[in-house]
């Protein structure tokens, strides 16, 4: 079986907003439109199916994929991929774990561990007891760490978010902060700005939630910043900075930072519809 990938995995990134799936979807229908490689058309499809689940039209994001039923490859393992998603999202563990499942081993006997990873991630997103997550996880971290391979590299951190997920919902919130802060570190050694501004959000809103509040208000007033001038505000940030100057007994600071966060919201919700 072939081992390259059909599409570059950072051109296929770069077409993704996860904020914007409606958007989204259109980018990858049209880049879909104007291929004139059939196996390219087809991974563009597994996207197009992704950016729909997100949408909630489960049925549509399905019938997308029905068409890659047989396929093997890089295809084959993304329209696993994307159907198990799908199942998990409606409510199907069981038969999403049989698509995760299939996913990993054709990526594994594909030579593709980035999607390998994938399938781990989603699988270890399926118990609903939080010691067989934090276990799944820690095995998935354990591959994503020992590989040299660079897609495989790139889960280390949203492994360790969902570790840092998974111990917070466990109620130990100081191993949760040391793993989010692990994952600034990871983040900030990859070099993607707006990650590891994502990574320092859980950060703060980790450190609020311990009680270390100047902390987490100095933290989250330095990501307003830094985001604006970025051009990309955050509407969870004001969110958090609400929260903080409430609890400070700062009314109108709150105020302005709710407000804030409502506008950033109509802003993305009108480009979504757009």
């Amino acid at each position: 079986m072939l081992t390259g990938t059909v599409i570059d995995p950072a051109a296929l990134r770069a077409l993704w907003d996860f904020s914007d799936p409606a958007g989204s979807e259109r980018r990858f229908r049209e880049r879909r439109s104007a291929s004139a490689d059939p196996q390219e058309a087809a991974v563009l499809t597994t996207q197009v199916a992704r950016a729909l689940g997100l949408q909630e039209q489960y049925a549509e994001a399905h019938a997308e994929l029905d068409a890659l039923t047989s396929a093997e490859g890089e295809v084959g393992t993304r329209a696993a991929l994307e159907r198990g998603r799908l199942l998990r999202d409606a409510g199907d563990p069981v038969a999403a774990a049989t698509c995760f499942t299939r996913a990993r081993v054709l990526a594994d006997e594909g030579g593709r561990p980035g999607l390998g990873l994938d399938a781990l991630h989603m699988l270890a997103l399926l118990p609903e007891a939080p010691a067989e997550q934090e276990r799944l996880t820690r095995e998935a971290l354990d591959v994503a760490r020992a590989s040299a391979d660079p897609e495989a590299k790139r889960w280390v951190a949203p492994l360790l978010n969902n570790q840092g997920m998974v111990l917070h919902d466990a109620g130990d919130l100081a191993a949760a902060l040391e793993t989010f802060e692990e994952a600034v570190r990871v983040r900030n050694a990859q070099g993607d700005a707006a990650e590891t501004a994502i990574a320092r959000w859980m950060v703060g809103w980790t450190l609020r939630l311990l009680g270390r509040a100047d902390e987490a208000l100095a933290l989250q007033q330095e990501l307003a910043r830094t985001n604006e001038e970025a051009g990309r505000p955050d509407p969870y940030v004001h969110d958090e900075l609400a929260l903080l100057h409430a609890e400070r007994g700062e009314p109108d600071l709150a105020a302005h930072h709710e407000r804030k966060a409502a506008r950033l919201r109509r802003v993305s919700a009108d480009r979504s519809r757009g």
